[in-house]
């Protein structure tokens, strides 16, 4: 704040506006320098052509569920499967899919041990979460 003074010998109280210039002048060059980087116009999709020639595989199973049976033996949603040719066949599954979600499904008297070897040979093979799913308690009332 600056003062003057007045023609009886009084001060006359002024304000300096030279700092709120020197803010505002920086404001209107950052302002300059944003304004062209704004996007501008509107999102389209584009429609895509369609897919021909491909043969039908079936229905699209988007659940995968790995089963470990009593007796040792795999199946992937009801299909047989072996120990050696898991890995494989799971990468083959989800190559295409951009949702890497699998589920595991032990019986009753299998050992944890031999689910989280499936559990490994899962995430070896590409699937980013693995869900465990359980049998459905009865609740005794």
């Amino acid at each position: 704040m600056g003062m003057d003074v007045g023609a009886k010998g009084s001060s006359l109280a002024a304000m300096n506006v030279v700092p709120l210039i020197d803010i505002l002048l920086v404001l209107i060059i950052i302002f300059m320098v944003i304004t062209p980087l704004t996007p501008k116009g509107l999102d389209v999709l584009i429609p895509q052509p369609a897919k021909v020639n491909l043969p039908d595989t079936g229905p699209y199973i988007k659940t995968i569920v790995v089963q470990v049976l009593d007796t040792g033996n795999l199946k992937i949603n009801e299909e047989d499967a072996s120990w050696d040719s898991l890995g494989a066949r799971l990468a083959n599954i989800f190559k295409e899919r951009a949702e890497k979600v699998a589920f595991v499904q032990g019986d009753g008297a299998v050992l944890f041990s031999t689910v989280a070897h499936v559990i490994e040979i899962m995430r070896g093979s590409g699937i980013d979460r693995v869900g465990l799913m359980t049998t459905r308690l009865k609740i005794e009332r």
